[in-house]
């Protein structure tokens, strides 16, 4: 009988491809699993724990149970802020997908390579500044008595509006600034999303006879839902964590009218400093947030616009 040859790496115990593969793939994904153990998991960790704890920051913390919750069922304020910081995070959602969508497609019609390099620049560069840094310039910009906005409208014959004492205004001041500032990255990842779909569609769509509308409708934004989804899940998580817009142009005001969930929970740990309350709110909005984001994975599935 002829004996078997056994190849020297298995005769030497070497590992199986597959496995030299997975440690080869943990090497890489090290760096991300540690900042995310570190800068995620551990911080949402302590955040849990202390919130069955009043702490104030100067005092060993006292065991307190589930009351630092139940002060969030009775805290009539809090259904305020929730209302405030939906309203304004759903509006800058809307415009973000929707705008967003009509811009990148705009951007990608027929004009000069310069001209389209200039408009992208133009959309992207807000999204890189720091957003205090908005946030200061159009405070500026929409100070009622000074502000470049109302001498535009007082040229126009129009009256001064108080963008950032005003109730009704406020909201919308935020909402302005935030998605002037966020809508360059949503323009995009539509761009790239438009750029991934097979050029041969369209024109396939063109022989057919098949006007522009019909070509989008029918091609383009079914292509594009993978993308719609993306910006989507991204933009409500973002939109409903906006802290710096609202903090700079009102702090929150007028009462709390543009006041957001992430303000709020500030203001209870470092302004009241009630870290365990504060850290109960955290905990909760986090909750909110995992539980919508849950709710769009569900329904993409039945909105997929193509199989």
């Amino acid at each position: 009988m002829t004996e078997e040859v056994v190849p020297p790496a298995v005769r030497r115990g070497a590992p199986p491809k597959k496995r030299k593969d997975g440690l080869a793939a943990l090497g890489f994904l090290s760096p991300a699993i540690v900042t995310f153990l570190v800068f995620v998991l551990a911080p949402t960790l302590g955040v849990l724990y202390l919130s069955f704890y009043d702490w104030n920051l100067l005092s060993d913390g006292t065991f307190v149970g589930l009351d630092n919750f139940d002060r969030l069922v009775h805290d009539d304020r809090l259904l305020h802020v929730y209302g405030s910081t939906a309203y304004m995070a759903l509006v800058i959602l809307a415009v973000n997908v929707v705008a967003g969508l009509l811009l990148a497609v705009l951007l990608e019609t027929r004009m000069s390579r310069w001209l389209r390099g200039f408009f992208r620049l133009s959309f992207l560069f807000p999204f890189v500044v720091s957003a205090s840094a908005v946030a200061l310039i159009w405070r500026f910009l929409l100070n009622k008595d000074l502000g470049l906005v109302n001498y535009v409208l007082g040229l126009a014959g129009l009256d001064r509006i108080d963008w950032l004492g005003s109730s009704a205004w406020a909201p919308v001041s935020v909402i302005v600034v935030n998605s002037w500032k966020t809508i360059g990255f949503s323009i995009l990842v539509y761009i790239a999303g438009l750029q991934a779909i097979p050029a041969v569609l369209k024109e396939a769509a063109i022989v057919d006879g098949a006007n522009a509308w019909t070509r989008f409708w029918r091609i383009t934004f079914p292509m594009l839902s993978p993308t719609i989804f993306f910006l989507v899940v991204i933009n409500t998580i973002n939109s409903f964590q906006i802290f710096a817009e609202p903090r700079v142009l009102t702090q929150g005001g007028p009462g709390d009218a543009s006041r957001t969930i992430v303000e709020y929970l500030y203001d209870r740990a470092f302004g009241d400093f009630d870290l365990g309350y504060a850290s109960a709110i955290g905990i909760t909005f986090m909750l909110v947030l995992i539980v919508l984001t849950a709710i769009q994975f569900r329904l993409s599935r039945r909105w997929t616009f193509y199989e």
